[in-house]
């Protein structure tokens, strides 16, 4: 049996505004995360998961959401979305910068929407939206100008490919598991399973000791990672790709670089030249194409005589007209 999400067919902005949150939390990461450059990679990122996961949980029972237990092959997709969103994504984007400018990671990410925009719909059974396909290359070229392009190598460039893949996994493989877990139940599970597999890796490849290491500016950068970017934006976004699905919600990623490039410029960046506020116009445009709600359909004439609506087989009374197939 195919498992689909309900999707909502307009996307209000109250649906959407949640995932505008999460993106904008997730932008604002990029420069936050520079503290972390010389941090021991799977001892950090472990813990801050482990943070999130401990937080989530708190939060759920404090607001009495009810976690329910994986069964079957829904380990399968919550470990995925772990292992790619969470685990793999963070080495991508870490041992990429050491081969490319960040920008190149960036510009890769950026490109998530057109894949959302494709793949997203068939997971949840239905068909992509042709607005959505339009919309997604737009605030692809945006996001490109946003962040702009840089010098790499052939090791850049398959970090910057798996990135890609991670990002977009990261909200596709939630699509089987988001009707039954909901936002709560995918962000916890994803999150402790993510920690549980750093751990390994800190284990495997570095020192535990290592975190004693850290200094303050440190902790505080992993502290902030661990409660908005992960705990807060998690829930953010699956809210919301729950909600209009993963196809509408992936052109919401466009909004990262935005992000990113407003708090380059409030941690004492430099004020975007204008290619990059052309790049911003240009996102705006995408999402407004991408996320305007459908047109509704106007409301047939009634016919004076018989009280019917001409053109359609409703009739007054309790009748009820057959359900469109």
């Amino acid at each position: 049996m195919q498992t689909t999400t309900p999707v909502s067919p307009s996307g209000s902005l109250r649906d959407l505004a949640p995932g505008v949150a999460g993106m904008a939390l997730v932008g604002s990461s990029v420069s936050v995360s520079h503290a972390l450059v010389d941090a021991p990679l799977f001892a950090v990122q472990s813990v801050r998961y482990a943070a999130a996961a401990l937080l989530l949980f708190a939060l759920a029972r404090a607001a009495r959401v009810p976690v329910l237990r994986p069964r079957g092959r829904e380990w399968l997709w919550l470990g995925g979305i772990a292992a790619s969103g969470l685990v793999l994504f963070n080495v991508a984007v870490v041992r990429g910068v050491a081969h490319a400018e960040p920008a190149v990671i960036a510009v890769a990410v950026a490109s998530v929407p057109v894949l959302l925009g494709v793949l997203g719909p068939f997971l949840e059974g239905r068909r992509p939206s042709r607005r959505v396909l339009l919309a997604a290359p737009v605030v692809v070229a945006g996001a490109v100008l946003v962040q702009g392009t840089g010098r790499t190598d052939a090791a850049g460039v398959a970090w910057a490919a798996l990135a890609l893949a991670c990002e977009a996994g990261f909200t596709l493989l939630a699509v089987p598991v988001l009707r039954r877990h909901g936002a709560w139940g995918v962000s916890v599970h994803a999150v402790w399973l993510g920690a549980l597999m750093l751990a390994g890796l800190t284990v495997l490849f570095e020192r535990p000791s290592q975190l004693g290491s850290l200094r303050a500016g440190q902790w505080v950068a992993a502290g902030y990672l661990a409660v908005l970017v992960t705990a807060v934006a998690f829930l953010l976004w699956y809210r919301t790709v729950a909600a209009v699905g993963a196809g509408r919600a992936g052109l919401l990623t466009g909004v990262a670089p935005l992000a990113a490039a407003g708090a380059g410029v409030l941690t004492g960046g430099p004020v975007p030249g204008p290619a990059v506020w052309l790049g911003m116009a240009v996102v705006v445009a995408g999402l407004a194409v991408g996320l305007r709600p459908a047109r509704a359909a106007a409301v047939p004439a009634r016919a004076p005589a018989t009280g019917r609506v001409a053109g359609d087989d409703r009739v007054t009374g309790d009748d009820r007209a057959p359900t469109a197939p």
